[in-house]
């Protein structure tokens, strides 16, 4: 199970891993080990996600998702399949946990007659300030 908070765990089952020749630095192992992890999740599938965090989720990451509504995160940067595989669980995870939490509804409010009374006074210093730097007029 993939904990995400106290409320929400994935079971394992629901993620699938492949793992492929990563890039990069490495050495002559670099040619020989499969250490690059590749997770497909399917959150539409997944029945331990609440709706409202599931509808969250699909709205803020359609962008990253496959026409089968899957997922696909891959991670190479550490040197050993255990590593990189537990970071693709960990970014899945930090995604999931950027929209458990409803975003806060505005609450409309108004300045206040004070604050409304200060902004003119200080408009208009800034015109007085402004007009007083203009060249005199020459009235005959």
């Amino acid at each position: 199970m993939v904990r995400i908070n106290h409320d929400i765990e994935i079971p394992d089952t629901e993620f699938e891993f492949t793992y492929a020749r990563s890039g990069g630095p490495g050495g002559q192992n670099v040619n020989k080990v499969n250490s690059k992890a590749v997770l497909r999740w399917n959150p539409s599938a997944c029945a331990s996600l609440p709706p409202g965090v599931l509808r969250r989720f699909l709205s803020r990451y359609h962008n990253r998702m496959t026409r089968e509504g899957d997922i696909v995160l891959h991670s190479q940067r550490y040197r050993d399949q255990g590593r990189n595989t537990a970071d693709c669980i960990e970014r899945l995870r930090e995604m999931i946990l950027a929209v458990v939490a409803p975003p806060v509804q505005r609450k409309k409010t108004r300045p206040s007659r004070g604050a409304n009374r200060r902004r003119l006074e200080n408009k208009k210093q800034a015109s007085e300030k402004k007009q007083n730097r203009r060249r005199p007029r020459m009235d005959d």
